[in-house]
Formats: C-alpha cells, structure tokens, sequence
C-alpha cells in the first residue's frame, strides 16, 4: 500500500491532518479502505496470472517427450526457489547432476528459464517470469475524489 500513498500522497496527507484537526476518521478510513480493496485485488489477479503462467510453462514442458517428467520435477522445484543453482536443484528434486543440466538445457530453450552467470560452474539459474508487475500494480488505481 506504499504505492498508493505515494500516488495520493497529497490527498493522503490531507486525509491525515483532517483527523489531527478535526478528528475526522471517517474519511481516512474510506480512502484506507479503499487503498486494501484495490491492493487486495491487484495482489489477487497477479497471483492468478503467475498461475496461469506456470500452467503454461507446465503444458509447454509437457511436450517434451521423455524429458518432460524430470523437466517438470526441476520446474516444481525453481517455482519453490526462483533464482538457484543447478547444485541446489540436484538436492532438491533427487535427480543426477547431469540429468538437472539437461532439464536446465530445455528450460532455456523453451524460454522459462534464464542462465544468469554466462559461467560453466556454479551457473545461477532463474525462472523468467513475463508479467509486468509495475504495470498490474498501476492498472485501475482510482482516482479518490474529495
């Protein structure tokens, strides 16, 4: 809800100094309410699109052939620990070093997944998420008119 002061913050703060003066509650808590139903709803409608999102990825993963179940035992992993290393990923799913690598290596391909290191060991691996959350976060803000 930080953002939403910022945004209003004069209105915010004529809000406030109307309750220090004048003991006027009822306003604040409007435009405080306000502030939790439209954050409330954005945090909602970015959690189902990063959902929506994983179930793609899954479904893309799913064409795969014989990779796609340690493919997908990767992915489960990284949705867990978006940014890791592949020697992370080998404890966590129980699958080979080799085999992880070869998961990783589809990832790639598929553009789920990004190398950040541009090393050959110890590479750091982060799943590529497309949503803009800047621009969720800024989508329908009401206007809160006096």
């Amino acid at each position: 809800m930080n953002w939403l002061r910022k945004t209003h913050r004069q209105y915010y703060y004529e809000l406030l100094n109307e309750v220090r003066l004048n003991g006027n509650w009822e306003a604040w808590l409007d435009f405080f309410a306000e502030a939790v139903i439209v954050t409330s709803t954005q945090a909602v409608d970015t959690a189902r699109q990063l959902v929506d999102l994983v179930n793609e990825d899954r479904d893309r993963i799913s064409g795969l052939g014989r990779a796609a179940v340690s493919t997908l035992r990767v992915h489960r992993a990284m949705m867990g620990r978006p940014i890791t290393t592949s020697g992370w990923l080998v404890e966590k799913s129980g699958i080979t070093p080799a085999t992880v690598n070869k998961c990783l290596g589809h990832l790639e391909r598929l553009g789920i997944v990004r190398e950040l290191t541009s090393r050959r060991r110890n590479r750091v691996f982060t799943v590529f998420v497309s949503v803009n959350v800047s621009a969720i976060r800024n989508k329908d803000v009401p206007s809160f008119k006096k």
